[in-house]
């Protein structure tokens, strides 16, 4: 947690540096154009890949299904868009690397894969809690009986 709080205070000191050494390699107009062009590219990306995305998740909500999948594209795809629209190239390369889709369908089995993980620990912590205190249920089947005299 430590390290994300010095990374968000450090991260605004870091894009001016790189503004800077850009600006001063390529010129300051050149510079401000390069950041006005990310900044639109990212706001056609962003509606184009969130429309594309919307859509897809219509369609698995149209059939039956959960489109989690496409709730964690989306997500991501704001970020990156997000990204693209602050003033920056560090933030304007993540936020690119958000945006591509292989890179999202990763980025989405990874996430799947450590939420699985999670659940499992979380469930077998729980099963163990249970055996411990001594309140693990018995197996209860239910059903109908019926006693027969011969």
């Amino acid at each position: 947690m430590r390290a994300f709080v010095w990374l968000l205070l450090l991260f605004p000191l870091i894009e001016l540096a790189v503004l800077i050494k850009v600006g001063s390699a390529i010129g300051v107009l050149p510079t401000l154009l390069l950041l006005i062009g990310t900044a639109v590219l990212g706001g056609v990306l962003l509606r184009v890949a969130g429309l594309a995305t919307a859509w897809r998740a219509r369609e698995r909500l149209a059939r039956g299904e959960l489109p989690e999948e496409e709730m964690l594209e989306g997500l991501l795809i704001a970020v990156g868009g997000g990204l693209l629209l602050l003033p920056g190239f560090i933030s304007d390369v993540v936020g690119l690397v958000c945006l591509l889709p292989p890179v999202r369908r990763l980025l989405v089995a990874k996430l799947r894969r450590r939420v699985q993980e999670q659940a499992l620990r979380r469930r077998a912590f729980a099963d163990d809690l249970q055996a411990r205190s001594g309140r693990s249920q018995a197996n209860v089947i239910e059903g109908e009986y019926e006693h027969r005299d011969r």
